[in-house]
């Protein structure tokens, strides 16, 4: 499966489901992938759909070691929501895509720009 090569186009190819890529295939993606988008401090990310869940990584590949696996994310499905931290604790279960959104925002690294102030340069 072709990886995106930037961030913008792999939003646009998520957001789409473009055939043959992440997530193209999940039918329970499209409402948590549209949150995401929604979400200015989530769309510099790269996102990223693995075994049922919506990641965020901090760099586009190409990676030469595993990508920075460091952001809360969500495990997709029906609602209710799960949302996890990288180490694999729960955040918390909510009932739409965007509550799931708004905690796994509310619980970005502060060096992120996780308190709404941005991403440093």
């Amino acid at each position: 499966m072709p990886e995106a090569p930037d961030v913008e186009t792999a939003w646009t190819w998520l957001l789409e489901r473009r055939p043959g890529t992440r997530g193209w295939f999940d039918d329970t993606l499209p409402p948590v992938a549209a949150a995401a988008h929604a979400e200015p401090r989530l769309r510099r990310f790269f996102p990223f759909h693995t075994h049922g869940t919506l990641k965020f990584c901090r760099d586009a590949p190409p990676w030469y070691e595993p990508p920075v696996d460091d952001l809360p994310y969500v495990v997709l499905g029906e609602p209710p929501y799960s949302v996890y931290t990288a180490d694999i604790t729960r955040l918390g279960v909510v009932s739409t895509a965007e509550d799931a959104i708004a905690l796994v925002v509310a619980h970005l690294p502060p060096d992120t720009g996780g308190d709404g102030a941005g991403r440093p340069s």
